[in-house]
């Protein structure tokens, strides 16, 4: 087994850019060793959905769970790393008016005979490149895409971008259909850098009670 650990978290700092009108990170200090005290601590003030982070059910559904409620294993074990060729369709669906920028199983670039063999799959689309840098027009999942994976055994997705749905989306359709399924949602992975392939992933979140969601510390370790 490859013991190489693959951090795939954005670095957390003033500059990461959050979903716009959500809380961006801030850090004030209230002890510090450089002005004398004893020790430096300092407290931090963002939204829980910053950076790579997981969605609870409550965040998209008014009695699902809250984030000290999911299980743990969810986010613990072998994925597969999936690469979207999802620019020439967003390309083609932003021509169209109304049309929304979305993937499905036709614009993943393996074979078309490929189904999930692992209870994780998490997709790279290279359309939210900078981590720092809002974006709007990153591609989301559609929503028959969701159910697909499901009926496959996927318990877990994971994206590179802020949200499985389009960022203008009010009906959020795909985030209905996790929240149907009980499939665990993984958002704002960087996976600019990962080959495509089978890993171990442990992206745990916080067990934050009452919470709508959680930050991760994702990271890969390759397998054979």
């Amino acid at each position: 087994m490859n013991q190489k650990i693959i951090d795939i978290s954005p670095c957390i700092s003033s500059k990461l850019a959050v979903w716009p009108g959500d809380v961006p990170v801030t850090r004030e200090v209230a002890f510090d060793m450089k002005r004398g005290d004893v020790v430096t601590l300092s407290a931090m003030r963002a939204t829980v959905h910053l950076g790579s982070h997981a969605d609870a059910p409550s965040h998209y559904g008014v009695d699902g769970r809250t984030m000290e409620q999911q299980p743990l294993e969810l986010y613990w074990g072998k994925c597969e790393v999936i690469k979207v060729n999802s620019r020439a369709t967003a390309g083609a669906a932003l021509n169209m008016p109304g049309a929304e920028n979305r993937f499905s199983r036709g614009d993943l670039a393996v074979s078309e005979a490929w189904v999930p063999t692992l209870p994780r799959v998490l997709f790279a689309t290279g359309t939210y490149p900078d981590n720092n840098t809002w974006n709007a027009d990153f591609v989301a999942m559609q929503p028959d895409f969701v159910d697909w994976l499901a009926d496959h055994g996927v318990k877990l997705v994971g994206v590179d971008t802020p949200s499985v749905d389009c960022a203008e989306s009010k009906e959020l359709p795909a985030h209905k259909r996790f929240l149907a399924r009980d499939m665990a949602i993984l958002e704002g992975l960087v996976l600019r850098n990962v080959q495509p392939g089978r890993y171990e992933l442990c992206a745990l979140p916080l067990a934050l009670e009452g919470f709508d969601g959680s930050p991760v510390r994702a990271a890969l370790r390759a397998i054979e």
